[in-house]
């Protein structure tokens, strides 16, 4: 889910307003987080349960037939997998209004019951523990309708400029079991990938993730089969149907040669052609500061949909308008945005942050979209300087809320704030400005991805891999940032010759230095704590002195 809702109607609000952050030091700063109810069934969806613990998915073959007359799909998902531990209860998740019709396990029909959206499965034998198995789950339904894509997921059943239907699915929150049968928890993807073999009328293209293994017509029919080799997060799937035209090149990447493969409706080819060039664009920003793009054996593809777009691993998808910026408007109000297509660079960036490191809880969701916000401003700073994306990233602020912690309840499958966006990608930018070495900054950027690559992850892992790696402790700093809605307010006071601080607005333990910069670019480095402190002023530093305007703080100077 890669845009705030209410982008569009902010972003005519922001030009000019660059620094508003300052002005909301006045506003009453929400502390911890709502008052949020959770039923049965979000325990079922979030929660790693009994009968998902005990099997290790390995691999998905999913079949699907797309009827656009009534609305309507059904296929069978065969599901590879290895226990772990003695069980024989599965539970598979499909949300209503879809249905599961038969599931079968070596030609025998299994007996499974229905809680809701989680179907439990009981399989022929309790296996031994690392023994391979193999069900099959025949279902079919309407799935539910996106009303608003992607925010509100689902299938958009739409027809393009000449009448022919245009069809996508985005399922992100609400999860993949939306459409398909699966195990719809973001713990475990299938190792070994997945075979998608997606059934539409013969006129149209089916595109779905990976690479295109045949495309055989039958009758009045066409079946697309693609291929993922690599795991793949749940909602990462999808199916695009239209009337699609593809061209492509090959992008020279840091791991060889990358198959970019462009999918889009017929009558948008030639302006595809110019505006995807930001493609390549992206693929360069982003590896120089990330490292590899994490799934070059499945290629790249951009591909139109009905919707403004989604971070589909090796599938992005594209509803831009063939526009700079996010549908002609800069995010930050400060001519930056317009430089970039947005949903180019903040999808694909998604590749390196959700896809290839995915979070295990959605309460984790930071972990996805602030440091792919945070691309948006690297991406800038590539081509067009450090004070480009620095600007940009400050510019974002008035999107920021503070109503609520950015890491939300476990195990319930939680719907974060909003500000897991761009206070993210600011809280981001801050702890750059404490660390204040951008080469290192940078070695750490990739080594996340190096370390973490192509696995599932919780906020603590990232956590401490940063900590570590920049030798700071940094517990206080991401306690407040992620476990708290306040920002931190830095009462600063200056006399004749002296200087006076301290932290507030915050927790108690919160200490993060900050570098004070004068009129003549003298900079001085403070260890504010919640006590007031300071000492005289050091030789040559004179004049107004306010903190580095990187770091996402209030200034008063209020004691």
């Amino acid at each position: 889910m890669k845009t705030i809702k209410n982008r569009t109607k902010l972003s005519s609000h922001l030009a000019g307003i660059c620094l508003a952050f300052l002005a909301l030091a006045t506003a009453e700063i929400g502390y911890g987080q709502s008052d949020h109810k959770y039923t049965h069934q979000d325990t079922l969806r979030g929660s790693i349960t009994t009968e998902r613990a005990w099997w290790d998915l390995l691999h998905y073959t999913l079949e699907v037939e797309v009827f656009p007359e009534t609305k309507s799909i059904a296929g069978k998902n065969t599901i590879q997998f290895r226990s772990k531990a003695p069980g024989r209860i599965m539970q598979i998740d499909l949300q209503e209004p879809m249905q599961i019709n038969k599931v079968t396990e070596g030609g025998t029909e299994l007996d499974f019951s229905r809680d809701g959206n989680a179907y439990f499965i009981t399989c022929q034998a309790e296996p031994k523990p690392g023994t391979w198995r193999e069900i099959e789950v025949s279902f079919s339904g309407t799935p539910q309708e996106a009303i608003h894509p992607p925010w509100d997921g689902g299938f958009t059943w739409q027809k393009d400029e000449n009448g022919v239907d245009f069809i996508a699915t985005s399922c992100q929150g609400i999860g993949a079991s939306l459409w398909w049968p699966c195990k719809d928890h973001m713990y475990d993807e299938p190792d070994e990938g997945l075979t998608l073999k997606i059934t539409v009328p013969k006129h149209l293209v089916a595109v779905g993730n990976g690479r295109l293994e045949s495309n055989v017509k039958k009758g009045k029919k066409r079946t697309f089969t693609w291929k993922v080799i690599n795991p793949i997060n749940n909602y990462g799937v999808n199916v695009n149907v239209g009337d699609y035209v593809h061209f492509g090149s090959q992008y020279e990447g840091e791991k060889g040669k990358l198959d970019t493969d462009y999918w889009v409706l017929s009558y948008n080819l030639e302006k595809a052609k110019e505006q995807f060039e930001d493609g390549h664009r992206t693929l360069e920003a982003l590896e120089h500061w990330f490292g590899p793009y994490p799934f070059y054996e499945d290629s790249y593809k951009l591909v139109e949909v009905p919707y403004l777009g989604m971070e589909h691993q090796s599938s992005v998808t594209y509803g831009n308008q063939f526009m700079q910026g996010y549908l002609g408007s800069d995010l930050s109000g400060t001519g930056w945005g317009l430089k970039f297509d947005f949903i180019i660079v903040h999808e694909s960036g998604h590749e390196w942050f959700a896809n290839s490191i995915t979070h295990k809880d959605a309460a984790d969701m930071w972990i996805h979209e602030s440091f792919t916000s945070y691309s948006e401003s690297l991406f800038l700073e590539y081509f067009f300087g450090k004070e480009a994306g620095q600007t940009y990233v400050r510019g974002t602020r008035l999107a920021i809320e503070n109503k609520e912690p950015m890491i939300a309840d476990y195990n319930v499958n939680a719907h974060t704030t909003s500000d897991v966006y761009y206070k993210g990608s600011n809280m981001l930018n801050t702890l750059r400005t404490w660390v204040d070495d951008d080469e290192k900054w940078r070695n750490m950027l990739r080594g996340l991805n190096a370390r973490f690559f192509h696995q599932t992850v919780s906020s603590a892992d990232i956590e401490t891999y940063m900590a570590d790696f920049l030798d700071l402790d940094l517990k206080p700093f991401f306690d407040q940032y992620l476990r708290d809605s306040r920002v931190p307010a830095l009462v600063l006071n200056q006399v004749e010759g002296g200087i006076s601080y301290k932290w507030t607005n915050c927790r108690d333990d919160f200490n993060m230095p900050v570098i004070l910069v004068d009129e003549n670019g003298n900079r001085l480095e403070i260890g504010p704590t919640t006590s007031l402190n300071g000492g005289a002023l050091p030789a040559g530093v004179a004049g107004r002195l306010t903190p580095d305007p990187n770091y996402y703080i209030f200034l008063s100077t209020e004691n």
